[in-house]
């Protein structure tokens, strides 16, 4: 079977690039080993942040430093058994954190975060899939006054450099718009920008609905052995061969099991997430999408249920969960607000896809004619994966691109790979 490009990995990037391609007249196969949208694309806080110019950026202030490397923090923890093989990357990503380094990363990833809320409108609209989204922005909320005043000299920083829009809540408007709160907070930046979204993998079947209206086909299945041949691209998908002309990998944290034996050996690890859904006691509501910014989760009123979400566990993909940074961030939520039962069987776990230097890699691999990627998001894939795909898209069809795609090449990495 032959088509112009095969896609794998159907995620919100995959069928992000596959309707872009299928738009533009391209026949696209999408393989996935699973439904589309039901890794993690399907277990994200559900934001659009069109304000997350700044990418997450590894500490270098030595009291969280200290927190975290004593399993102090909720925000972020780390598997000692995984330092090994994650330490050389996490050195790069602090490198790569330091204040002139990523004040020109900023700027390179700041116009991509700025595609964000049109590409996703487009493709809510073709897909007719408004009834997902919410459109008042979320809230970073702060139990520290200092921590707050702090953050809103950032976010007007960003409002004057990048257009990003936000309003300065007190203790007093917080507990106004969440009077279910059982502490009041110093206060919080109210992000006005972006968009919410109340169940994320839903949101992304409706996009594969769509990319399969337009004419798209999709396999299921694990597509092995990625090779080039006469004709192109050539996968095996449960023993059968698929060809393409071009091939896309938009694999997030699984890209490396087709990557590597290409030669392309990329310094990418893996920030691991977990969710769980609540009920609620007596009655109460949560309104808003919001940040427990000293503690470290988040809570969002998802069609589930009160969803609870994690910060970051450095760990390899495939090891076993660990329950203490849920419970961690569990404990810290009750506190702040009526926490009902859980309402899933087990947490969901998840893996973010990074890079050390916090940007994705979008574009052709430099080796291989007709070989593209789209990986490497971190905290937002979500927040990406339409942009990307329309980008990807661009290229690969001789348009000019809606902005540089250069900073986001492969070839920034081009000491982890054989040329």
């Amino acid at each position: 079977m032959k088509y112009d490009v095969i896609v794998l990995g159907a995620g919100i990037v995959g069928v992000s690039t596959a309707i872009h391609l299928t738009r533009r007249g391209r026949s696209v196969l999408l393989v996935d080993k699973r439904e589309p949208g039901l890794e993690t694309s399907f277990g994200n806080a559900g934001i659009i942040q069109r304000e997350g110019v700044r990418p997450h950026a590894f500490p270098r202030d030595l009291a969280m430093l200290m927190q975290v490397g004593l399993h102090l923090s909720t925000a972020a923890r780390y598997d000692p058994l995984a330092l090994p093989r994650i330490t050389p990357p996490l050195l790069r990503y602090w490198w790569e954190s330091s204040p002139s380094h990523y004040k020109k990363i900023v700027k390179s990833y700041a116009p991509l975060i700025g595609l964000s809320i049109d590409e996703h409108a487009d493709l809510i609209a073709a897909s007719g899939a408004e009834d997902l989204v919410v459109k008042k922005g979320w809230l970073l909320g702060f139990r520290n006054e200092g921590k707050l005043r702090e953050e809103e000299i950032r976010a007007q920083e960003d409002h004057e450099l990048y257009g990003v829009n936000h309003a300065l809540l007190s203790g007093d408007d917080v507990a106004a718009i969440e009077p279910d709160f059982r502490i009041k907070l110093a206060g919080a930046i109210q992000w006005t920008d972006p968009w919410t979204i109340k169940d994320p993998g839903a949101l992304v079947a409706a996009y594969f609905e769509y990319y399969k209206s337009l004419g798209g086909q999709f396999r299921h299945g694990a597509a092995k052995n990625l090779h080039q041949d006469a004709d192109g691209w050539a996968v095996e998908i449960e023993g059968e061969k698929v060809s393409g002309r071009e091939a896309v990998v938009t694999l997030g944290p699984w890209a490396p099991e087709v990557l590597e034996p290409l030669g392309y050996r990329l310094p990418l690890f893996v920030k691991r997430g977990y969710h769980m859904h609540y009920g609620t006691e007596g009655g109460a509501t949560l309104n808003n999408w919001i940040i427990d910014a000293d503690i470290g989760y988040l809570l969002a009123p998802m069609a589930r249920g009160i969803r609870l979400t994690t910060g970051a566990e450095f760990a390899m993909r495939d090891a076993a969960p660990s329950p203490i940074q849920l419970g961690r961030a569990e404990k810290a939520a009750r506190e702040m607000f009526p926490l009902g039962e859980r309402l899933d069987p087990q947490p969901w776990k998840g893996a973010r896809p990074c890079t050390p230097d916090m940007m994705p890699i979008i574009g052709p691999a430099p080796k291989h004619r007709g070989l593209w990627t789209g990986i490497g998001h971190a905290h937002h894939g979500f927040t990406l994966g339409p942009a990307t795909g329309h980008l990807l898209a661009q290229v690969m069809t001789g348009e000019k691109p809606a902005i540089d795609i250069a900073p986001f090449g492969m070839d920034r990495f081009a000491g982890s790979y054989r040329r």
